[in-house]
């Protein structure tokens, strides 16, 4: 039986370096990521119990360093691993079938420090997963891992082919959809009233959410900040909602 949601094909490519101790732990301890391979210095090992089953090169410093982008925080630690299985859309909604934590949808959001930062705060505000567009997305990689601090081993990510036909069906499921317009004359809070399951959806920095998905939230708001900057970062943005949604009616 086909299962429900909207799931593109996964790229075939490099597999993916993490790099650092809480990106590399997380991938180490998360049972649905297979890591190929370690490379590690005697002093990092040190601090940890080492994984039986991972090819491990013992490494120094400068090593290490030929082996992530230039000025990347390795940490002494870094592997390589398999991407993780793509997930279903239906599925994820599945799982917050009894509960009332908030969505994430990301439109065209391509930096990979942002979006490995919007997974840092879903994860420390509970989030059921975030959703992006396949394309104009980045892939997993070292910078989202890193930026995400262990959260993109705790986080469901969701990748669709088409974000409205999305937008619909999260709407199916009895999600208020709320698009962040830092135009929008509703603040947040006062979209947050109804109270029930919630849909945060954000735009890519400096364009904001395309025309087409702004028509499919079911209200756009704002958040109160000063007029003395014209906007947040995404990732900033996407805390301070999480954190409303959060504390709502305390």
């Amino acid at each position: 039986m086909a299962k429900r949601g909207h799931r593109p094909s996964k790229a075939v490519g490099n597999r993916p370096r993490f790099w650092g101790r809480h990106a590399v732990y997380a991938a180490l301890d998360n049972p649905e990521r297979t890591v190929r391979k370690l490379w590690i210095t005697h002093e990092a090992a040190s601090a940890i119990v080492m994984p039986a089953d991972v090819p491990t090169v013992y490494a120094d410093v400068a090593d290490l360093a030929r082996l992530v982008p230039s000025d990347a925080p390795h940490q002494g630690i870094i592997c390589e691993a398999d991407p993780l299985e793509d997930i279903w859309l239906g599925d994820l909604i599945e799982q917050g079938r009894d509960d009332d934590r908030p969505l994430i949808v990301l439109d065209q959001v391509t930096d990979p420090h942002n979006v490995g930062a919007v997974l840092r705060s879903a994860a420390a505000f509970n989030a059921l997963g975030i959703v992006t567009q396949d394309r104009h997305t980045p892939p997993e990689s070292g910078t989202v891992a890193r930026a995400a601090s262990g959260a993109l081993e705790v986080v469901p990510w969701v990748r669709v082919v088409n974000l409205a036909r999305a937008l619909d069906e999260i709407a199916e499921a009895q999600y208020w959809r709320i698009g962040l317009a830092g135009e929008a004359p509703t603040t947040l809070a006062s979209a947050l009233k109804g109270g029930g399951k919630t849909c945060l959806i954000l735009g890519a920095e400096g364009e904001g959410m395309r025309q087409n998905t702004q028509a499919h939230c079911d209200v756009l708001a704002r958040l109160p900040i000063s007029d003395k900057v014209e906007s947040l970062n995404i990732s900033n943005a996407a805390a301070i909602a999480l954190y409303a949604v959060a504390t709502r009616g305390d």
